[in-house]
């Protein structure tokens, strides 16, 4: 038996994003007797923490919930963190001599694109680097070409879809560079997801006379709900009605529940906050909307698309791909026009979608769990 593989994984934390479920996916499906993995966390928090196997060692810088506010009582404990894994950035042999006990790790993975420098400035020489990037850095604005070509410092660039994956090798000086980047849809479990729609839904009474219109994501501006809510208002305000429901919760809740307030949108817009089903929601919406400024890879897109829901989606890297060119749900321009006029459409004429149902009915999902797990440990194996 050939030796196990010490890999060393770092994110943030285990929360309820994208990035954080397609790892605890790839984690609970890998093989334990090839490998020897310890996950290191800043912040030992998230709903994710349970789904990782026992036979991974998981380590954390710090403990306890994330603080998203600036109330004077978690200032210290904030700056705290802050400090600490400054400190620890700055001084890496403190973390690997202290924390990680010396230990050698054949590969450094940073499952988020957040980690590049605290992977790349390791003190192991020896080590393999690998970084997951799930979002098109073209779209985040500290992301200049000169910050993006620093993660073909990497042996193994994996990218999540076919935008992200032309932006690096738009940006690759050689061939050598090129070969580094590795197109590798998320694994999501399908199955998994089928069975928890068929959940009761809590806290929340759909209106079988009313068209709902459901997103979910964690609450940030990149989600682009504060576009979604102005659309909203402006339809209810042309005698469109409708309701939305927005399931997550993230640093901007607050933000978007004030502008719903606003708007006095209050009786036909709902927040429900964070559920880790949010399944038998998406199940019994009308449509799903994705309104998203950017994304990499939308995973909630395949969990509409598993579910066979009609779909209405800003034009960001990854929906191309997912929806097919457009043949399985509408592709809208990304702004607030283009949300405006797609779910206008879903209002006017929802006969129009019934094409992108048929085309749902048999359809087969090229992104498959097990050829992306394969796909992952192949890479982790060839290097």
């Amino acid at each position: 038996m050939p030796e196990k593989k010490k890999i060393l994984i770092r994110i943030g934390s285990l929360r309820h994003g994208g990035a954080e479920k397609v790892l605890a996916t790839f984690l609970k499906n890998i093989p334990e007797d090839h490998y020897e993995i310890d996950l290191l966390l800043n912040l030992f928090s998230g709903k994710y923490l349970d789904q990782i196997p026992e036979w991974i060692t998981v380590i954390h810088l710090n403990k306890g919930e994330m603080i998203t506010t600036n109330r004077l009582q978690d200032i210290p404990k904030k700056a705290a963190r802050v400090i600490y894994q400054k400190a620890l950035n700055k001084f890496p042999n403190l973390l690997y001599n202290g924390k990680l006990k010396g230990k050698k790790y054949d590969i450094e993975f940073a499952a988020i694109h957040g980690m590049r420098d605290e992977i790349l400035n390791s003190p192991l020489q020896s080590s393999k680097k690998i970084v997951w990037i799930h979002n098109d850095l073209s779209q985040i604005k500290d992301y200049t070409e000169t910050e993006i070509k620093k993660f073909f410092g990497f042996d193994k660039i994996m990218v999540i879809s076919e935008k992200i994956e032309t932006l690096f090798h738009n940006l690759a000086q050689n061939e050598t560079e090129k070969q580094k980047i590795v197109k590798i849809y998320n694994p999501l479990d399908t199955e998994e997801i089928l069975i928890n729609a068929e959940k009761p839904v809590i806290n929340y009474e759909f209106d079988q006379k009313v068209p709902t219109f459901i997103s979910v994501g964690t609450v940030f501006p990149q989600k682009g709900f504060d576009r979604l809510l102005k659309v909203h208002k402006k339809l209810l305000d042309e005698g469109f009605k409708h309701k939305i429901l927005i399931v997550g919760d993230g640093y901007d809740f607050e933000n978007i529940k004030k502008l719903k307030n606003d708007l006095r949108v209050n009786e036909t817009a709902t927040m429900i906050g964070f559920t880790d089903n949010p399944y038998p929601y998406i199940k019994n919406a009308d449509f799903y909307i994705l309104s998203s400024r950017y994304e990499g890879f939308p995973t909630v897109l395949f969990e509409a698309i598993t579910l066979k829901k009609k779909i209405i989606a800003t034009e960001v890297s990854g929906v191309r791909e997912m929806l097919n060119n457009g043949e399985l749900g509408l592709m809208i321009d990304n702004s607030e026009e283009g949300i405006y006029s797609g779910m206008k459409k879903a209002l006017l004429q929802p006969q129009d979608f019934e094409r992108y149902s048929e085309k749902l009915k048999d359809y087969e999902m090229p992104f498959n769990l097990e050829n992306s797990v394969q796909k992952i440990v192949s890479v982790l194996n060839d290097l």
